[in-house]
């Protein structure tokens, strides 16, 4: 059994996050005397697989918290000292939902997930009736919605931080619409918020926010009235950021921008950033400059690294952020990824230096590119196993790494990572690169290759 993708359980509410499944999950997560908090997005399934999750870890003998619809990040708040459940599928269509576990403000660990995996495939094991657990109400947007603003308030040293910036924010009928525009607001900005009726339908846009279904904010922001945009997934875990022309503006660069500021402000002498073996080397340029260093980890495993990094430190070294493309943890606020706290950060970065354009001076953006070959699942092992020989030979002046996919870095900072996928049948190409265009030509040949001579 493999319930766990890069990021929680995901998958058809019909044929795979059925309630049964989340009853299942329920039961694994809740234990005797334990306190469990339950958030959801708006999706329409979500108030059945709640339900059916809240059973479950009620008659495991938990007792619950129903948060209610939350942003992920607000979920993540509240788990703060205690187990935390959201039903979520973040960007996928509104088909499908999912089951995103916590504890104390982190994403459970790879062996967290496994011993859920293993109770759900060996069968419930429930206390006697009478341990059984309750549930409650709480309310947690007001208190995160002022954690978020307290943040940021000191990070910037100013009570209106925002004061004279424009933004316009497409909550893409996700759950958005509860968080960001307060923030924003309340910290001095003039917002205008988009499609910031909640709808598990999402009628508006697709709740991925990528350049083809953000057409109607860039259109709204084309004339120049607004500052910057933001873009937030149905769940508020991912931000995208448009400069005050409608482009979007790419996402290592905000990335890089945000590390930088991070690791300017640490006090540590050894600040690290933690990010994937997909993001750009812009983000170690920037880094490097303010004096920090880089360290990646696979996909989907930003809070590994941290406490990988924690670990292996000692009292110099800290983490400062984490981060992999559209999704950023802000470890001086918390443990979880937080796309409402990145809003707030970036706006206060372009406050702070006056535009959008300005914010961008320091990065040399090289071209970026990400292709999708398919590759059946099972097709996945034997083919990566041939790249990691046929990659090296055709490019035998680039340094290898394997740890997280296969990763070939060269001289002049360009790069080239191929990795499957870790939930849909694709071999995944990322390439960095003022040679681009030959440098995934040769790349997908080889690839392409391989999944043939795999299947």
């Amino acid at each position: 059994m493999t319930l766990f993708g890069t990021a929680g359980i995901r998958g058809s509410a019909e044929e795979t996050v059925t309630p049964a499944l989340a009853l299942s999950v329920g039961q694994a997560v809740g234990e005797p005397g334990e306190t469990v908090v339950v958030g959801r997005d708006g999706r329409e399934t979500g108030e059945a697989l709640a339900a059916a999750v809240e059973a479950g870890l009620e008659s495991a003998g938990a007792d619950v918290r129903r948060v209610g619809i939350c942003p992920t990040p607000a979920l993540a708040f509240a788990s703060r000292g205690r187990t935390g459940v959201m039903l979520t599928a973040s960007h996928n269509p509104p088909t499908d939902n999912g089951i995103k576990l916590f504890a104390d403000g982190v994403e459970f660990d790879h062996h967290r997930e496994e011993t859920v995996e293993a109770s759900v495939a060996d069968g419930p094991d429930l206390p006697a009736w009478d341990v059984w657990g309750s549930s409650s109400r709480l309310g947690v947007l007001g208190a995160y919605r002022d954690a978020v603003i307290t943040f940021v308030r000191e990070e910037f040293a100013a009570e209106r931080p925002l004061e004279g910036l424009s933004v316009a924010v497409d909550c893409g009928t996700g759950v958005g619409a509860l968080a960001t525009p307060q923030v924003l607001d309340r910290l001095g900005a003039r917002v205008v918020a988009l499609n910031a009726t909640v709808d598990g339908h999402f009628p508006a846009r697709e709740s991925k926010p990528t350049p083809e279904t953000l057409t109607d904010l860039a259109a709204f922001l084309a004339d120049g009235s607004f500052d910057l945009g933001l873009a937030h997934d149905g769940d508020a875990d991912r931000l995208v950021v448009l400069g005050p022309d409608g482009s979007v503006i790419h996402e290592d660069t905000i990335l890089a921008v945000v590390a930088a500021h991070y690791t300017r402000r640490a006090t540590a002498a050894d600040p690290v950033v933690v990010t994937t073996p997909n993001a750009s080397a812009r983000i170690d340029d920037l880094v490097t400059d303010a004096g920090g260093r880089v360290e990646r980890v696979r996909l989907g495993a930003l809070h590994e690294g941290i406490a990988r990094v924690r670990e292996s430190g000692d009292e110099d070294t800290a983490v400062v952020f984490a981060a992999e493309p559209w999704k950023h943890i802000h470890t001086a606020f918390g443990g979880w990824i937080d796309g409402v706290a990145s809003a707030a950060v970036v706006s206060a970065l372009v406050a702070d230096v006056g535009d959008t354009d300005a914010l961008r001076e320091p990065v040399t953006e090289r071209p970026y590119r990400k292709l999708n070959v398919s590759c059946p699942h099972e097709a996945k092992a034997a083919a990566t196993a041939a790249l990691e020989s046929t990659l090296p030979d055709a490019f035998p002046e680039a340094t290898l790494e394997t740890e997280y996919g296969i990763r070939l870095t060269f001289s002049d900072a360009s790069w080239l990572l191929v990795r499957p996928s870790g939930t849909e049948p694709y071999v995944r190409i990322y390439a960095e690169s003022d040679e681009l265009d030959a440098l995934l030509e040769t790349a997908e040949e080889l690839v392409e290759t391989a999944v043939a001579d795999a299947t």
